[in-house]
């Protein structure tokens, strides 16, 4: 009598999915720390973008030898998600150093509307009447977050710039990989980082002009950036690419929006020149509320889960 082994598969429906990506949003709104703080240890503003996103190589450079089967079917899909998804991350973290981190947030957030019309025309995705009250609470909610007495000058930097071409470049990004669902996380992982490192020394090169890295700096912060690049933000990340493959580009950018709330609470309380007002704590709760229509009023769809 012969047994064959089934292996059964793990199934995760569309709010459990949705749930995951919220949570991991929530871990991208600390992002800010670690690059203002290596910023005010006197690394130069590029580099710090650099040596946080460097740091992940080191792991998965060696891991990548033993994973070489996946970069052999590695094809233009893989590279150009990693290209925008990457260089998104770059001009992000940019935004976030030339402006203040409610405003880089949220000029980067603008990639729900973004994102809806890639997939709407791209993917056929239907813009239902639940993802249209989404978007108005969202916006709503960055309106409000924007009404700042100290951010009624609307004159345009080039950290404004970063933070809007970035939503557009990660909207494009995520579309590509919901287009491409057979891509494998581990070598996009890769190419982002890689892509973000290229992108955050062509920053250097052209904005800063200085081409050597404090070494001492570096040594000195090494054990903290691992811990922030590596530990925290690294897995945070290949989970939102996995799911980004399931989810449509739009609502995978609503859910995201958790990180705004993460970024700009935590930027009041450790920032004093960003303290929230009354009215942007409204604009806080109308995003949140977006992200639960989202999560609590679509139909439930069970996905099966792949390797990475």
């Amino acid at each position: 009598m012969i047994r064959e082994r089934i292996t059964v598969e793990p199934k995760y429906s569309d709010t459990s999915l949705s749930l995951a990506l919220l949570i991991s949003g929530g871990l991208w709104g600390l992002y800010w720390i670690p690059i203002r703080e290596l910023s005010l240890a006197g690394l130069d503003s590029y580099w710090s973008i650099f040596f946080i996103n460097a740091c992940p190589l080191l792991v998965l450079s060696p891991m990548a030898l033993f994973k070489i089967n996946q970069f052999k079917f590695t094809d233009w899909s893989t590279l150009l998600s990693g290209l925008t998804i990457g260089l998104a991350f770059t001009l992000y973290a940019g935004a976030i150093l030339e402006t203040t981190v409610v405003r880089a947030t949220l000029l980067f957030y603008l990639s729900p509307i973004w994102g809806t019309i890639f997939g709407t025309i791209f993917l056929s995705e239907r813009f239902t009447v639940r993802r249209t009250i989404a978007i108005i609470f969202a916006l709503f909610g960055i309106f409000l977050l924007l009404s700042n007495k100290d951010t009624s000058n609307f004159t345009l930097k080039i950290g404004d710039f970063f933070g809007f071409l970035s939503g557009l470049l990660f909207a494009i990004g995520s579309g590509l990989l919901k287009r491409s669902p057979r891509i494998k996380i581990f070598p996009l992982t890769f190419f982002v980082y890689a892509f973000t490192s290229a992108g955050a020394l062509a920053l250097v090169f052209f904005f800063v002009g200085q081409t050597e890295i404090p070494k001492k700096t570096v040594i000195d912060f090494f054990p903290y950036v691992f811990l922030w690049s590596t530990i925290i933000f690294m897995p945070s990340f290949m989970l939102v690419f996995k799911v980004s493959q399931t989810l449509f580009p739009g609502r995978v950018a609503i859910l995201l929006m958790s990180e705004i709330i993460v970024a700009v609470v935590t930027a009041s309380i450790l920032l004093p020149e960003e303290r929230m007002t009354l009215i942007q704590w409204l604009g806080a709760l109308a995003i949140v509320i977006a992200g639960f229509i989202e999560i609590l009023f679509s139909k439930s769809t069970k996905y099966i889960s792949k390797p990475m």
